[in-house]
């Protein structure tokens, strides 16, 4: 669709709201993939993910057609937003997962992200291993904490994006982030795994 090139998402919207179908098909064939890998990252489970889609985005629509999305400029974390709360809908309907919330006295200063950067080619294999054993220990965090996870170091949001679309305090998302942490330091404990990138 050559007419929507030059567009953002947030534009797309709008002239979907004023009746112009296309535009939508525009956004979902943008947006898809992203949010779908986000789903299923959270869900681990390719049905569900997809019935999370779905249901992401006929919500979706309906904000959209009953005008409840303004142009904010973040079209992709709005979306992201409403699959958070229908991934919670879900996981409280099938119970199939405990959340277990951080205290409200979490004081976390930093989380560095900046150890991810600047791979020379040399250490290019071993961090890409220890990339996949970091991914297997986020694979065992409960959904709170894998969701919070993903969103810092795959979306590289701030913790105040990440409060915003899970729906809870900052405090709350450090705190997830904090207890994913030492979950995933004392695994790596437990099973020898070598955590620490080659710059």
């Amino acid at each position: 669709m050559k007419q929507y090139d030059g567009m953002a998402d947030e534009a797309l919207a709008l002239l979907y709201v004023g009746g112009d179908n296309r535009a939508f098909d525009e956004l979902l064939a943008r947006n898809q993939q992203k949010l779908y890998n986000y789903i299923l990252f959270v869900v681990r489970d390719p049905e569900q993910a997809n019935d999370v889609f779905q249901e992401t985005f006929v919500k979706a629509i309906t904000k959209l057609q009953e005008g409840k999305y303004t142009d904010s400029g973040k079209f992709s974390f709005w979306l992201s937003r409403i699959a958070h709360n229908v991934i919670m809908d879900t996981f409280r309907q099938t119970k199939s997962e405990h959340i277990v919330e951080a205290s409200e006295d979490n004081d976390l200063n930093k989380l560095r992200t900046q150890d991810l950067m600047d791979l020379n080619r040399e250490n290019e294999y071993v961090n890409s291993q220890i990339m996949q054993d970091v991914r297997h220990l986020m694979d065992t965090l409960p959904a709170p904490q894998r969701e919070v996870v993903y969103m810092r170091f795959y979306q590289d949001l701030s913790f105040k994006e990440i409060a915003e679309a899970t729906g809870v305090s900052i405090n709350t998302s450090l705190g997830r982030m904090r207890y994913a942490l030492i979950n995933m330091r004392r695994l790596a404990k437990e099973h020898e795994i070598q955590l620490n990138l080659e710059l």
